[in-house]
């Protein structure tokens, strides 16, 4: 038996399904986890979105701002974009089995000494903390009332996190670190900077590099940060290797850390 953790896939079934081949995974045995960032950008999102959940047990996906784009989409609560490519997912006849799926889909997943997250952790946060946060947004964004809550992630600029923060301004907050996080400050304000960590922004600093972070119990494993690309370090495993941008689709086996790869989308 052996885990795999995958990087954004963005809708790039081609190359999920060579990388699958590649690894040769068994679905009997073995295990995928998906980082998020399922669908958007690439071609073929829906397909992406049936393979993944035809998996069930087989398979672990959190949701990332892609994802969380498509369900706020679907209700009508924000436009499609022009470099959106989820339309297909929208016409389909399976549609509402896949959004209700898809909303079912936890911010974290935590075993084994590993904790997987879309974007990243603020540096005050602890393992510990970061579950219960995101079971907080989960239990709403699964829950009856998840619509309202996605009217508020997308109505303006995300409060900035402190422990006092209180109802959905709270869940908010947490959604955006969970989903959008690449850089910040020592002490957790977030940056929309999305280049190259070389590139970041004077007083802050890529999340992962803050001194003194509390989260070192644990090997945490993200996606979201394509200009980072593929980059393992200890306590750190990021997988987003830009597959949707013409580069690398990238599994790690969490066993033993060794990198699969193969090649993205190439737009025709």
């Amino acid at each position: 038996m052996a885990t795999y953790a995958i990087g954004d896939v963005q809708g790039c079934h081609d190359a999920l399904q060579r990388l699958v081949r590649r690894i040769r995974f068994d679905p009997a045995k073995d295990r995928l986890w998906f980082v998020g960032d399922l669908i958007n950008r690439g071609p073929d999102s829906l397909e992406v979105l049936r393979y993944v959940k035809t998996l069930d047990g087989s398979a672990r996906t959190v949701l990332g701002n892609h994802d969380v784009f498509l369900l706020a989409v679907a209700e009508g609560i924000v436009p499609l974009r022009p470099k959106d490519t989820i339309q297909d997912v929208l016409a389909a006849p399976d549609r509402h089995e896949l959004l209700a799926w898809l909303r079912q889909q936890p911010l974290h997943h935590h075993e084994n000494g590993f904790l997987m997250v879309h974007a990243g952790l603020l540096p005050q946060w602890t393992i510990a903390d970061t579950v219960q946060y995101a079971e907080d947004v989960e239990a709403v964004l699964s829950g009856p009332t998840y619509r309202t809550f996605l009217q508020e992630l997308f109505s303006g600029p995300a409060p900035q996190w402190t422990p006092s923060l209180v109802g959905i301004d709270r869940l908010v907050s947490i959604a955006r670190v969970l989903t959008r996080l690449r850089t910040c400050t020592p002490t957790g304000e977030l940056s929309d900077f999305s280049g190259p960590p070389e590139k970041t922004p004077n007083g802050f600093a890529p999340w992962f590099r803050i001194p003194h972070r509390r989260s070192g119990d644990a090997t945490i494993i993200t996606g979201h940060w394509a200009a980072l690309g593929l980059h393992l370090e200890p306590g750190h495993l990021a997988l987003d290797s830009g597959c949707v941008w013409g580069r690398q689709l990238t599994a790690v086996r969490l066993e033993d850390r060794a990198v699969f790869q193969v090649d993205g989308y190439v737009e025709r």
